[in-house]
């Protein structure tokens, strides 16, 4: 029962994971600003990117794929599920369409849709490795780093200095469930 809890628990937060943006412009812009190396304008092409991107990849593929996109400091990362070559290459198109991207990232894999237990495992290994930073936060400043999980593979993605990026790929390639690092920063040495 408490491994059912725990499950509808990460189920809900990968449910509400896209709701955070809407809430966090609100009170918490100014801290979360405060803290990100990015400029207050580029913060909102990323939503922005990530919104339009994502609504036309739902247009033209709807429930054939399943697909992430992550986008920081106009990088987009696609993480997901498609089923063929031609698709992954379709979606990567739509993305590097979207007004001000400069570099996509596609990690699409050629696979089956992956299921609901498995995305409510990557919600939790993203959660632990997030929170593995802040019990490191002497190396570099967690919210430096943005962590995507899909499949047991991690991707980090900010812009950080190579010393941080070294600690947080660090950190996150010991915590429990990661089976692999991707690194997708951008170095500011």
């Amino acid at each position: 029962m408490r491994y059912l809890n725990y499950l509808l628990f990460a189920a809900l937060l990968a449910a509400l994971q896209g709701c955070f943006p809407v809430v966090a412009t609100g009170v918490g812009t100014g801290v979360l600003m405060a803290a990100d190396r990015r400029t207050t304008g580029t913060y909102i092409e990323d939503q922005e990117i990530e919104s339009k991107a994502s609504g036309r990849v739902a247009r033209e593929y709807h429930d054939k794929v399943h697909v992430n996109i992550t986008s920081f400091n106009r990088h987009v990362l696609v993480t997901g599920e498609v089923p063929d070559d031609a698709t992954r290459t379709g979606v990567e198109r739509i993305v590097a369409s979207v007004a001000n991207v400069k570099a996509v990232s596609n990690e699409l894999v050629i696979a089956g849709l992956s299921s609901l237990s498995s995305r409510g495992s990557d919600t939790v290994i993203t959660g632990d490795v997030k929170l593995r930073f802040l019990d490191n936060k002497n190396a570099f400043n967690p919210d430096h780093v943005k962590v995507v999980t899909e499949d047991g593979t991690v991707y980090l993605m900010g812009l950080v200095f190579h010393k941080e990026a070294d600690a947080a790929a660090e950190i996150a390639s010991t915590t429990s469930g990661v089976q692999r690092v991707v690194k997708v920063f951008e170095y500011l040495d």
